[in-house]
């Protein structure tokens, strides 16, 4: 879920938003990490006592919520997944001068390999952590020789010179919109962490799994911040985060941010890959081949949407975000209805906790919002 999370257009964004706001920003930061733990919490906990995937609790709640579920997953993880590679591209020239369009196909061909060998499917957990780790790793340095103003960020957390509640509902989306809610929950249940028993170990992974992606994006935002405290003013329409790492450490930071840009395409290109095709493949073990075959199917078709048009265009993105903004508040809403009123039959019985309904209840509101913001996009964009 967080490597899933962490990719080309979470770097731009922080890089943009830390820009805009500066030290206010950790505010932000904050307020979405909480807004993120309330979905995810329920997201999961739900998704791991029942044994169903998403689409299969739709589907139990009324027949044919499921199959939405799966086709807007779908189509935003085609669309969104273009963007993965094309950024997995520009990680690859900024490392070593490679064409954008080899390196988009390799990284996505390195990403088939993981799903063709069945030996490798336990590697490929293993290699996200190890990528996870690489680009904080490489974030830090950038941020620790950028120079922050630690002391103006701690103070901005609690008593913040501005709030901006739209970059806020963004960060939710980036972080918990569309394929993301489910990626590690659907996992999670591929490991067989499944049922009641195992509430503790599900509850400590999706806690786990915010808490990483909010570290890499305190990280970037500390990175960035420094740059821009000190006099630097970003690009918002260019490349903001590799102008701040090279800003920061010179040709070094470049390459820094090539290796943390194509981490966080591969990562990313995997998750929607992966996630994408569990919505669309029954949760069944005689079914794993098939789902293995409909993820290399989805990589394959966005890497040549990739290399046919160089990148995806902006206006399919921001309709993909849509679908995208409408994935939370659909999915969640039902996720919260389950919880409070199907735990008998959908979740075994299990006596689902009222505080986590309420702040559940609470991100539900929050997710409508991000939504109705995302189709306003297109509206503004069809004027």
């Amino acid at each position: 879920m967080a490597t899933s999370a962490i990719g080309p257009g979470f770097l731009t964004q922080t890089a943009v938003f830390t820009g805009k706001l500066g030290a206010a920003f950790a505010f932000a930061i904050v307020v979405s990490i909480l807004l993120d733990i309330a979905v995810q919490l329920n997201v999961w906990r739900v998704i791991g006592v029942s044994g169903m995937r998403a689409q299969e609790l739709g589907n139990r709640v009324i027949p044919g919520l499921g199959w939405v579920l799966a086709v807007l997953v779908a189509i935003g993880g085609i669309v969104f997944n273009i963007g993965n590679i094309a950024g997995a591209g520009l990680g690859t020239n900024a490392m070593m001068g490679l064409d954008a369009k080899i390196g988009g196909a390799v990284t996505a061909a390195i990403s088939i390999v993981f799903f063709l060998a069945k030996r490798l499917g336990g590697v490929l957990d293993r290699v996200l952590v190890f990528l996870g780790i690489l680009m904080m790793g490489l974030t830090l340095y950038v941020a620790i020789v950028s120079g922050p103003p630690v002391g103006d960020a701690l103070r901005n957390t609690v008593m913040p010179e501005k709030v901006d509640w739209l970059i806020i509902t963004t960060l939710v989306g980036g972080t918990v919109g569309g394929y993301i809610t489910y990626a590690g929950a659907h996992r999670m249940l591929d490991s067989g962490k499944v049922g009641a028993e195992h509430v503790k170990d599900v509850s400590q992974s999706s806690v786990t799994g915010i808490l990483l992606t909010g570290i890499m994006r305190v990280l970037l935002f500390l990175a960035v911040l420094g740059v821009v405290a000190g006099g630097t003013v970003l690009d918002p329409k260019g490349n903001p985060a590799a102008q701040a790492f090279q800003v920061a450490a010179g040709d070094l930071g470049l390459r820094f941010f090539g290796v943390v840009l194509w981490a966080a395409a591969l990562s990313s290109i995997v998750g929607a890959s992966y996630t994408s095709a569990t919505f669309l493949v029954p949760n069944t073990p005689d079914k794993k081949s098939l789902q293995n075959w409909v993820t290399i199917a989805f990589i394959v078709i966005s890497c040549t949407l990739f290399l046919i048009l160089g990148t995806a265009p902006t206006t399919l993105l921001v309709f993909a975000g849509a679908f995208n903004g409408l994935v939370l508040p659909i999915g969640f809403t039902m996720m919260i209805y389950v919880a409070a009123f199907r735990s008998k039959d959908l979740l075994n019985g299990y006596k689902y906790p009222l505080w986590l309904i309420i702040i559940g209840i609470v991100a539900t509101v929050v997710a409508w919002i991000l939504a109705w913001n995302s189709f306003s996009g297109v509206f503004d964009l069809l004027k």
